[in-house]
């Protein structure tokens, strides 16, 4: 990512530090390292499981990843080493 995107929740507010986002035909899937700066999460780290289309970030839309997206997901996800270790820890 070259620059930082910065979020807002009602618990806490941070920046994006990694993002790992596919295309495929229907949307963009997409994880997001979370970096809780502000708020009662300051300090907490945080994974964003979510959905692009067209570029734009959808609300309330559950990701959903498909067979055919696995290889090309795994293979972006060990190219950020923040995402790669948490969800590592998931499997584990």
């Amino acid at each position: 990512m070259d620059k930082l995107k910065k979020f807002k929740l009602s618990f806490g507010s941070g920046f994006i530090k990694e993002e790992v986002k596919i295309k495929n035909p229907h949307w963009e899937p997409c994880i997001q390292y979370m970096d809780f700066t502000e708020g009662h999460a300051k300090g907490m780290k945080a994974l964003r499981f979510c959905v692009y289309s067209k570029g734009r970030f959808l609300r309330n839309v559950p990701l959903i990843i498909g067979e055919n997206d696995i290889k090309r997901l795994k293979k972006e996800i060990k190219k950020n080493r923040n995402i790669y270790k948490f969800l590592n820890k998931l499997v584990d």
